[in-house]
C-alpha cells in the first residue's frame, strides 16, 4: 500500500464567514436570539433571511426552521396531510425523510430506484396510479436529480401533491430551475454539512398562501405571524389562526444571521464544490472496477458529496475495500449495512413502518454503493490524493 496516507478529516467544514461571525456576535450582544423578540417594524435576521431566501429561489413566501426534517413535517401537515395517508417516497433516503412522514401518522409507499441512485420513475407511474395515493415526498438523495420534466408529468396525470427534499440540493437545478421550485413545497437543510451551515436548521418555501400560513402556525409563531415578512396577507391568517397547533419548529436570530452571509455566497461556493466532485468523478471514472453514472446535461447539480458502485463485488469484497481504504485515511460510507451506521441507513430499517416492500432493486443497488463527502477544506491535490488511495486499494481488493 501506499505510504501517504491522507490525514485530512472527512467532517471538515470550512469557518462561518466574517460577516457571519459579526451578524453572530451582533445578535449575541442585543440578547435577541429569538426571532420575534424585535422592536416594532425592525426586522430580525431571520425575517430577512426568509425574504432573501425566498428570493433566491424566485418562490413568494419562505419559513425558516428547526431543521430540514421539521420542515418536511411542516410542509406535509400544512399542505394536507392526514393521518392514514398514503405518501410515495424514494426509497434511497436517509431517515429524516421517513421520519417526517412517520410524523403525520401517514403510510410509506416507497419506490425502487435505478442505477443513477435517482427514484424508478416507471415504478413511481405505477404506484401513483393506485386510487388512494396523493401525496409524494420526493427526496433528491445526495443531490441526484431525476429526470423532473417526467416527474411533473407523472404528478399532473396522477395529480399527486409534491413535495420536494432539496437537503442536497440547494443551489440545483433541473434544466435552469432551481431544485424546490417544483412541487407545492420544497424543503432545505441548513446542518453543517450541507451546502450552507448553521450547525441545524431548514427552510420552507412554496407559493401557496394557504400552505405558508399553516406552517407559520404550526411553526410556533404566537399569533406574532405579522413579524413574518415573506408572508402571504394578514387576511389569510383570520381562519387559521385557533385551528392549527403550535409544533415550536422556528429557527432563531442566531442562525439566521449566521446563514445570511453564506446565501449571498452560495453560488460561488456551489461552483467550488463542483470542481471538486468532477475532477473526483473523472478520475473515480478511469478506475478499473468503479461506476460512477452519467448526469443528464438538463442537471445543474451541486457536488459536496460523490457516490460511486463497485458492481458485482460480494460484501467481504466491498468490506475489505472500505476497511482498506478508511486505513490509509479515505473514509467512505456505504449504504449496504444490515444496520444503519452514523449518517446511513436501508429502508429496511424504518421498522416503525408496517408492511414495508421488497425493493430488490434498491437492495443491489446500495448493496455497492460507496459514499463521499467532498468538503471545500479539500484541494484539488488533496483530490489526487484520495484518487490515488482509492487507485491502489481497487487494484488490490477488486482485481
Amino acid at each position: 500500500m501506499t505510504a501517504n496516507r491522507f490525514s485530512k478529516d472527512f467532517t471538515q467544514q470550512e469557518p462561518i464567514p466574517e460577516a457571519g461571525v459579526k451578524a453572530a456576535l451582533a445578535v449575541l450582544a442585543s440578547g435577541k436570539l429569538h426571532r420575534y423578540n424585535v422592536a416594532p417594524g425592525e426586522k430580525g435576521e431571520t425575517a430577512l433571511l426568509e425574504e432573501e431566501f425566498a428570493s433566491y429561489m424566485g418562490k413568494s413566501y419562505c419559513l425558516a426552521c428547526a431543521s430540514c426534517g421539521s420542515a418536511m413535517y411542516l410542509a406535509l401537515k400544512s399542505a394536507g396531510v392526514k393521518p392514514g395517508d398514503k405518501i410515495l417516497c424514494n426509497a434511497y433516503t436517509l431517515a429524516p425523510v421517513p421520519g417526517a412522514i412517520e410524523n403525520t401518522g401517514a403510510q410509506i409507499e416507497l419506490v425502487d430506484i435505478v442505477n443513477d441512485y435517482t427514484i424508478d420513475l416507471d415504478d413511481l407511474a405505477k404506484k401513483a396510479a393506485a386510487p388512494d395515493v396523493k401525496w409524494f415526498l420526493l427526496s433528491h438523495m445526495r443531490g441526484h436529480i431525476a429526470d423532473m420534466d417526467r416527474i411533473m408529468e407523472i404528478c399532473r396525470t396522477h395529480d399527486l401533491v409534491l413535495i420536494e427534499d432539496c437537503a442536497h440540493t440547494m443551489g440545483a437545478a433541473w434544466d435552469g430551475r432551481k431544485s424546490g421550485s417544483f412541487g407545492t413545497a420544497g424543503c432545505f437543510s441548513t446542518q453543517t454539512y450541507k451546502h450552507m451551515n448553521s450547525g441545524e436548521g431548514g427552510l420552507l418555501v412554496t407559493d401557496d398562501p394557504d400552505l405558508i400560513a399553516r406552517a407559520i402556525i404550526h411553526s410556533g409563531s404566537y399569533m406574532l405571524y405579522e413579524r413574518h415578512t415573506a408572508r402571504p396577507d394578514m387576511a389569510v391568517f383570520e381562519s387559521l389562526k385557533t385551528m392549527v397547533p403550535n409544533y415550536s419548529s422556528r429557527m432563531d436570530n442566531l442562525r439566521a444571521g449566521l446563514l445570511r452571509p453564506q446565501l449571498a455566497d452560495l453560488d460561488r461556493q456551489c461552483r467550488r464544490w463542483n470542481r471538486r466532485f468532477d475532477h473526483l468523478a473523472q478520475g473515480l471514472k478511469k478506475i478499473p472496477g468503479i461506476f460512477v453514472p452519467e448526469r443528464s446535461e438538463k442537471e445543474a447539480y451541486v457536488g459536496s458529496s460523490i457516490q460511486f458502485s463497485l458492481n458485482g463485488r460480494t460484501e467481504p469484497e466491498i468490506r475489505a475495500f472500505l476497511d482498506r481504504c478508511l486505513e490509509q485515511g479515505v473514509e467512505l460510507k456505504w449504504f449496504g449495512n444490515k444496520e444503519p451506521v452514523g449518517f446511513t441507513s436501508a429502508y429496511e430499517s424504518w421498522k416503525y413502518f408496517s408492511d414495508l416492500p421488497d425493493l430488490p432493486n434498491t437492495k443491489r443497488i446500495l448493496a455497492v454503493m460507496c459514499d463521499m463527502r467532498i468538503p471545500l477544506t479539500f484541494s484539488l491535490d488533496d483530490c489526487d490524493s484520495i484518487l490515488g488511495i482509492i487507485e491502489e486499494t481497487a487494484k488490490e481488493i477488486l482485481t
